[in-house]
């Protein structure tokens, strides 16, 4: 089946089975099929009163193109449909991931959209999907979190650890290689070089302090990366970077870490996003945010996110 996508399910206790009904039923999901569990999925969905018709299938081979959601089934015991127990939902999701993994490595996907997952899934081994996968492509520390709508895209450098160790992640070859990494994969996705902007650590850049973690460290990268003919301005303070004048002038906006980039953006755009991972050997994405277990099962959850990162992978494939 040429060119079909994968939405991995994700976590169950979740508002995932709620969000991709709904995508299917506004038409969304043109090409795509669901790896997941077809017991817990139909029952959810069921519960929800969503009315879509399910199709399980048992391998890839058996997939079709029809109006229906084909549900390529992973095994998961549970006995309540919306609180699994975690130990399950770990070798559930690990399991969902290798299958969607391999399928893409083999070129049958064009790639995969998986659905919010807890973190508690991987934090042990892991900092989150991206690190997981960067790892399963063997591109570790050169994996890129791009967070992505039609007027700017944001980038944070080190992704999911503390704010006291990040300072101590920040190198002169960590910014280099994560922007060659994003300038590469921006072109190759959307056909033009990206016009960069990156970001200071400290406020005010440490106003520009000889020993400072921006003079020692970031400015130097930026000189390298210039070099390299990439177009990447800065350091520029984080307090003024999400003004109008900028979200004009940049394609991206670089980040140091994870909220100085993702905070202002959600603010700005909410729903209106995905998250990409650069770097892989295949196109991966995932609505940007979380599991909402706080409405899980009350029939509020809003697909748009799934539903623009369906729309990304299809105008790429078409």
């Amino acid at each position: 089946m040429k060119n079909m996508i994968a939405i991995i399910a994700g976590e169950p206790n979740s508002i995932n089975s709620e969000i991709i009904a709904k995508a299917w039923r506004g038409g969304k999901l043109k090409n795509i099929f669901v790896i997941g569990n077809f017991s817990i999925l139909e029952k959810q969905i069921l519960k929800l009163g969503i009315k879509v018709p399910l199709v399980k299938i048992n391998k890839f081979e058996d997939l079709k193109r029809e109006k229906k959601i084909f549900i390529l089934d992973v095994p998961l015991k549970f006995k309540s449909i919306f609180n699994v127990c975690s130990r399950e939902v770990k070798t559930y999701i690990f399991k969902s991931f290798h299958v969607a993994h391999n399928l893409a490595i083999s070129k049958k996907i064009l790639g995969f959209i998986n659905a919010p997952i807890d973190k508690k899934v991987f934090n042990k081994k892991y900092l989150g999907v991206t690190e997981y996968l960067s790892k399963k492509n063997k591109s570790k520390n050169k994996e890129v979190m791009l967070i992505h709508n039609s007027e700017l895209s944001v980038v944070p450098l080190t992704t999911h650890i503390e704010v006291k160790n990040i300072t101590s992640k920040i190198s002169f070859n960590l910014i280099k290689t994560k922007i060659i990494t994003l300038n590469e994969f921006y072109f190759k996705l959307f056909k033009k070089k990206p016009k960069i902007a990156i970001l200071g650590l400290n406020p005010h850049n440490s106003e520009n302090k000889i020993n400072s973690i921006e003079n020692k460290i970031i400015r130097p990268a930026i000189i390298k990366l210039r070099k390299l003919k990439i177009d990447i301005k800065g350091p520029f303070p984080a307090d003024t970077a999400f003004n109008r004048q900028n979200i004009i002038a940049y394609d991206v906006i670089v980040g140091m870490y994870h909220d100085q980039v993702l905070a202002p953006f959600k603010a700005l755009y909410g729903y209106d996003a995905v998250n990409l991972t650069l770097g892989l050997k295949y196109l991966r994405l995932s609505p940007d945010h979380g599991t909402a277990q706080d409405i899980v099962g009350l029939n509020k959850a809003n697909p748009q996110s799934l539903i623009n990162a369906i729309n990304f992978l299809n105008n790429i494939n078409d």
